[in-house]
């Protein structure tokens, strides 16, 4: 039997659109008029889908609609999607920061959240006095905060200042102060958005640590935010997709991130064209893959194993000096490197009709982690003509293994740069 310790049921959060508040007083009367009367409120049937990229064309907009899951006691769930997808909205309902318009959650615990810098904390108090008002909002009596003191101060790394008040404190203590306090005051579900980005590598490192820990050895549940996939990856064993404020996937971490950079990108790691897809009388393009060794397609790929991209394309009209070409891309569309076949194999020879198949390979301990995309082209040389080039065909993402990397070391924290390639280092005595 299942042991479920989190449950949302239709959960749905209506905002007005340049107001403060539910809206006017006229539209508030209205409500009120209609709940007296017993009827539905007049409001949650308009509303325009929570999609930034579109002109609103009404006063509401539905920040999260009609959410439904449930979260089992000891899991990782991490929550993914785009800016604006609706996943801060949702922590803040679970973290009951904020009501949702209709719906509701079931709780089997107490839950702690560390949403961003200085939630729950009081400027004015120091940190030892935080440590204690945050306990006692979690429902601890004074002797068990006092019984976990001592490790929570240890942890944060802030001894030093933690009889300082903490509106003195820089935004990487805050951060570190306000995990150790919701981490050791044994919450049962823990919620944590992307703001541990702003702790230091040691202080991350510690803290994806500490999250293994608790729901592995203390059977408690986490709810991750990030856009690190890499992290996503390696913490949660499912995760939940939101676009649009919809819940547009809940499976197996490795499955949500496949969807996610279909929906995101409008590609996965394999395409096929049909034949009226005709770009040229001379050749045709049948299909791109990324794959691995066993030649199986995939989309995560470990940045220390080498990914191939293969295509497959026709050659129509013989007697032309033919040969295909990759782009790659960084998800903000930055030209990382291109890569052309006549560059490592000999083309005197014109191709005679049929369908060949093509193969670049990509080194492992190469590329950084992130998701890679990628373009096709196939031209003829004698003359130089491109019969077919299109940008972000198919997609792929790395993730980079923490515990393994032979690129990163002990860092555990983020690495800047769109290439990570192993150099060979010397290093000696000069004196």
């Amino acid at each position: 039997m299942k042991d479920i310790i989190l449950k949302a049921e239709n959960i749905s959060k209506q905002y007005r659109l340049g107001t403060v508040g539910t809206g006017s007083i006229v539209h508030d009367l209205n409500r009120w008029w209609h709940q007296i009367r017993g009827k539905e409120d007049p409001y949650l049937k308009i509303g325009d889908t929570n999609d930034r990229s579109t002109k609103a064309e009404s006063d509401y907009v539905w920040a999260l609609q009609d959410i439904n899951f449930e979260i089992e006691r000891g899991e990782v769930i991490g929550i993914i999607g785009k800016n604006g997808a609706g996943k801060s909205t949702l922590l803040k309902i679970l973290s009951r920061v904020t009501a949702p318009t209709t719906g509701s959650i079931k709780f089997g615990g107490r839950v702690a959240s560390l949403l961003e810098v200085g939630t729950g904390f009081n400027g004015e108090m120091t940190g030892r006095e935080n440590i204690f008002l945050n306990g006692a909002i979690l429902g601890m009596t004074k002797k068990e905060i006092t019984s976990k003191l001592d490790e929570i101060i240890e942890f944060s790394g802030c001894q030093r200042y933690i009889d300082t008040p903490v509106k003195r404190y820089s935004s990487g203590m805050y951060v570190r102060l306000a995990f150790a306090v919701a981490a050791f005051l044994e919450p049962e579900i823990l919620i944590v958005d992307e703001v541990l980005a702003v702790g230091d590598a040691e202080f991350q490192k510690k803290a994806i640590g500490k999250m293994q820990d608790i729901s592995t050895r203390g059977g408690r549940t986490v709810l991750f935010v990030s856009h690190n996939m890499d992290s996503i990856m390696r913490l949660c064993s499912k995760a939940i997709l939101l676009k649009n404020g919809k819940i547009i996937d809940y499976d197996i971490t490795s499955k949500v991130i496949d969807n996610y950079l279909k929906s995101e990108y409008g590609t996965s790691s394999y395409k096929k064209w049909n034949d009226k897809n005709l770009f040229s009388n001379i050749v045709r393009i049948i299909d791109v893959k990324a794959h691995n060794k066993n030649l199986e397609a995939k989309e995560n790929f470990k940045i220390i194993e080498s990914v191939g991209i293969t295509m497959q394309y026709e050659v129509i009209e013989e007697g032309n000096k033919i040969h295909g070409a990759f782009n790659f891309y960084d998800r903000n569309g930055i030209n990382i490197f291109d890569a052309h076949e006549n560059n490592t194999i000999n083309y005197s020879d014109k191709k005679k009709c049929g369908v060949y198949e093509t193969t670049a390979w990509i080194p492992k301990n190469l590329l950084s982690e992130g998701v890679i995309l990628v373009g096709v082209a196939l031209v003829t040389h004698d003359p130089f003509i491109v019969h077919f080039h299109e940008k972000d065909v198919i997609a792929f993402n790395l993730i980079d293994d923490v515990d393994n990397s032979p690129t990163r070391g002990d860092y555990v924290g983020s690495l800047p740069g769109i290439i990570r390639p192993l150099l060979k280092w010397e290093s000696k005595s000069i004196i």
